[in-house]
């Protein structure tokens, strides 16, 4: 590249970097909002909650990438058209199709980085996602035990603390376990702890009294113990198995899912539909470069405005993206809506090249012009009108 097309491409590529951050970022803060009960109640750090909210960052930026490069081209043309730049370089000789080079460079950077991360990155911080949930939620004893709540870990088994203590010490402790159908079990105890061992999890009560209610018996047996021990190893373990998603899935695993895979199964058209979203991912940078060059690319006189091509090329980049989203929820029922898209994607892509090379100015009609004008001017006279008495 030439120091012409090196400055073009740094400023567009800082731009993008900015852009790409500030609004993953707001986006970001307004997801990790939702997740802020993962510290409140659960007991969390804030080092665990930022690292798994910040997990759905890759996610995030696979969308917001595309925008971030739209955003970045219009500012870097209005930038070099405000400077009078781009009319002077087109009287030294380049010609639309010239400047859009380091453009072209930049957008390939991005679809780099939007194929990288949808096919790896965003996928493998999703199930580390999935996973990390389930083991900070496996451990029920620690994070779905709350003072003063009942809590229903079976169909018929309720617990509830009364409060939590130093030393891992649990307060006031209800069980309620009907599982057997045969009988109830209600135990209350003053006091208990967690215990962990190889055998498995156990709620270790102290002083307190277990009463047992038998089918076809007619009263209770009540039993006053100084130390119980309640086997809660099936709910400490559970969640350990994690059953990975659609978007949980590597590129390679979605283009060769496993015969035996129940999620494959149950679902073939959203693992068919995510694959070609995966595939188109680094299109879009494409497709919103050239239509946006497209707009804002030919040169104007500063006398000229620019605010109707910056329109266009928003509404054209947004109902692009619009129409992509539609055909990717077709996709799931209807496969040949897969077609649609890319079709409209190259198509986008052509009718941007065909007007950058053609030279052609986008220019609201004349007619509309002289109509907003005329519009302006009664206005203008409206609020010009003088006040009588």
């Amino acid at each position: 590249m030439g120091s012409i097309d090196k400055y073009i491409f740094k400023t567009t590529l800082a731009s993008f970097a900015l852009v790409l951050v500030s609004l993953t970022g707001v986006i970001w803060i307004t997801q990790a909002l939702r997740g802020i009960d993962l510290m409140t109640s659960q007991g969390q750090t804030i080092l665990t909650f930022l690292g798994i909210t910040g997990l759905v960052i890759p996610a995030l930026v696979l969308i917001i990438a595309p925008i971030a490069l739209m955003i970045a081209i219009s500012h870097t043309l209005n930038k070099l058209a405000t400077d009078s730049e781009i009319i002077v370089m087109n009287a030294a000789g380049f010609s639309p199709f010239r400047l859009f080079y380091p453009f072209f460079y930049a957008t390939c950077v991005v679809a780099a980085l939007v194929a990288f991360i949808g096919a790896y990155l965003a996928p493998d911080g999703m199930r580390r996602i999935k996973q990390w949930d389930a083991e900070i939620t496996a451990d029920v004893l620690t994070n779905i035990l709350q003072p003063g709540r009942f809590a229903q870990l079976d169909q018929n088994l309720t617990i509830r603390i009364r409060e939590r203590l130093p030393g891992g010490v649990l307060g006031g402790i209800f069980v309620d376990d009907r599982r057997d159908p045969q009988e109830r079990v209600t135990i209350v105890a003053d006091h208990g702890t967690v215990l962990k061992n190889e055998s498995g999890s156990y709620l270790v009560l102290e002083d307190g009294n277990l009463e047992r209610f038998e089918v076809g018996k007619r009263d209770p047996a009540l039993v006053a113990f100084q130390r119980y021990a309640f086997d809660m190893s099936k709910f400490s373990n559970q969640g350990r198995d994690v059953t990975l998603g659609i978007r949980e899935r590597y590129l390679w695993e979605l283009m060769s899912p496993s015969e035996d895979d129940p999620v494959y199964k149950q679902i073939p058209g959203q693992f068919r539909a995510e694959l070609h979203d995966r595939f188109m991912a680094p299109i879009y940078p494409f497709a919103f470069a050239a239509l946006t060059f497209a707009f804002l690319g030919a040169p104007r006189t500063t006398r000229q405005s620019r605010n109707f091509s910056i329109g266009g090329s928003v509404l054209a980049v947004f109902g692009l993206r619009m129409v992509g989203f539609a055909c990717s929820v077709m996709t799931v029922k209807t496969p040949w809506a897969a077609l649609v898209q890319y079709l409209m994607l190259f198509g986008g892509i052509g009718v941007g090249i065909w007007m950058i090379v053609g030279g052609v100015v986008v220019e609201p009609p004349p007619a509309l012009m002289e109509t907003i004008n005329r519009n302006n001017e009664r206005i203008a006279r409206f609020f010009r009108r003088p006040v009588t008495a």
